[in-house]
């Protein structure tokens, strides 16, 4: 199985980024994590995207706040699919971060998920994975059906309340 890279545009990103670290591994998938900045390091940023694939890795999240960088620069380097999180970090409510990481140019595709929506990247890149890989289809078929199940237990819920 394939591993995923989670990269972090600051260590004060871990909080959020441990929403996606820790949907990874109940999903049974290897997880590396790094800091790179796209501003402050882009040799090693762009180094670690550049030789990802031949490394192991199935897929790229790159989550970075304010000018949000981070995903594109990783993406201009590897064909690998890359996932970026925008993170809330400034005083524009991470809206900056979110406009940085989806309006990127024509052939450097960055799949971007919600404001701090860590654990959908982790997600996506799970069924990205999914698509070579029958097991880790299965687990995301019983995530489903475990998220079912748990709406049909609240919908029963609400009807035995308010007969």
């Amino acid at each position: 199985m394939k591993k995923v890279a989670v990269i972090m545009g600051s260590d004060s990103d871990l909080p959020v980024v441990m929403g996606a670290v820790n949907k990874l591994r109940e999903f049974g998938v290897e997880v590396e994590a790094h800091v790179f900045s796209a501003h402050r390091t882009p040799e090693q940023a762009c180094n670690f995207a550049r030789h990802a694939r031949a490394n192991g890795f199935g897929a790229i999240i790159a989550a970075a706040g304010k000018a949000a960088h981070l995903a594109g620069v990783l993406a201009a380097h590897t064909t690998l699919p890359v996932i970026g999180i925008p993170i809330k970090s400034s005083t524009l409510d991470g809206l900056d971060a979110l406009l940085a990481t989806v309006q990127m140019p024509s052939g450097i595709p960055v799949a971007t998920v919600a404001i701090d929506g860590a654990e959908n990247a982790a997600i996506l890149a799970v069924q990205m994975m999914a698509i070579a890989d029958a097991a880790l289809a299965e687990k995301l078929d019983e995530m489903k059906r475990s998220m079912e199940q748990k709406v049909l237990e609240k919908d029963a819920a609400l009807a035995e309340k308010i007969k």
